[in-house]
């Protein structure tokens, strides 16, 4: 693709990743849509884009007449034309023991991470397909491709994301739109705040995983030690948006992608143990906790 200014849609781009990737392809020129749920969040985007050609809409994903309305409002102020790159970057993450998640919780991450990707990727796609030109980056995570302990159900949407990309890579050639996966590791914004918020509400002092949860904050503070800042994957959607041949995957920091390798390099019984020595999903950790079910197993009689 060449290096003339294109039209860019970024779903979720009030916080994290989406908005340093909005404001970074503002100031290269591009024309950028930045969306997002949340208006007041909105507006101060737009004060930081001061001199770009940045504008905001209102989006939310999982609502149908909010995509709808985005698809309708992209029309009118590009006449018709459409976007020339679609960045499905909205997303967050449930953390918690995967047996504890509820129904409403699995079904809301997959609302957001997996059937709102799809609702505005099908919204704007067939003006790409009928010109023959144009870009679909979905950001997904290395979790997308290795799965850790109490992510299980965010991991598995990412999984998903990197299925529905695949396909779609393949389906769209014939058309001239491409398809690309960022896949970033651990980064620097507030995606692991949501991510604790998540999981605060299965910390409990009866639950079968205390002994784990209870190590929550700890497991935060060692992720925000090795985190990096976002640049590395405004950089990578930069690539995806704009490379005459874009690769079918980015991962940033490339050192995420080194420890990946590594891990599935090792035989499974040897990785899941790593991690569970890591997690602290060991049963010296669980000691207590199982001396205290086979107790309570033998006063039932059991």
């Amino acid at each position: 693709m060449s290096k003339k200014s294109l039209t860019i849609l970024i779903t979720g781009a009030t916080s994290g990743i989406g908005r340093h990737a909005a404001l970074h392809l503002a100031h290269l020129g591009h024309r950028v849509f930045a969306t997002g749920r949340n208006p007041a969040a909105l507006e101060l985007l737009k004060t930081d884009a001061r001199d770009t050609r940045l504008e905001t809409l209102v989006l939310d994903v999982t609502d149908p007449a909010s995509v709808a309305g985005a698809k309708a409002s992209v029309d009118a102020r590009t006449g018709g034309h459409g976007l020339d790159v679609l960045v499905n970057n909205a997303g967050y993450g449930v953390l918690g023991p995967t047996e504890m998640i509820s129904d409403e919780d699995m079904r809301a991450q997959y609302e957001t991470n997996v059937f709102g990707l799809m609702a505005v990727t099908r919204a704007f796609l067939p003006q790409m397909r009928e010109r023959g030109a144009g870009r679909i980056i979905n950001v997904s995570s290395l979790g997308g491709r290795f799965t850790l302990p109490l992510f299980g159900v965010y991991n598995s949407t990412k999984y998903a994301v990197e299925s529905l990309s695949d396909a779609l890579r393949v389906e769209l050639r014939p058309f001239g739109v491409q398809v690309s996966l960022i896949e970033p590791g651990v980064i620097d914004t507030g995606f692991t705040d949501r991510s604790m918020i998540e999981a605060s509400k299965y910390r409990r002092a009866d639950s079968p995983y205390a002994p784990v949860l209870d190590r929550a904050e700890d497991m935060r503070k060692f992720s925000d030690k090795t985190a990096v800042g976002p640049r590395c994957i405004s950089r990578a959607i930069e690539k995806a948006a704009t490379a005459r041949r874009p690769n079918a995957r980015y991962v940033a920091p490339l050192r995420a992608g080194f420890a990946m390798g590594f891990l599935r390099a090792l035989p499974e019984r040897w990785a899941d143990a790593l991690l569970a020595l890591a997690l602290g999903f060991t049963r010296r950790r669980f000691a207590r906790q199982l001396a205290s079910t086979s107790k309570a197993l033998q006063l039932q009689g059991r």
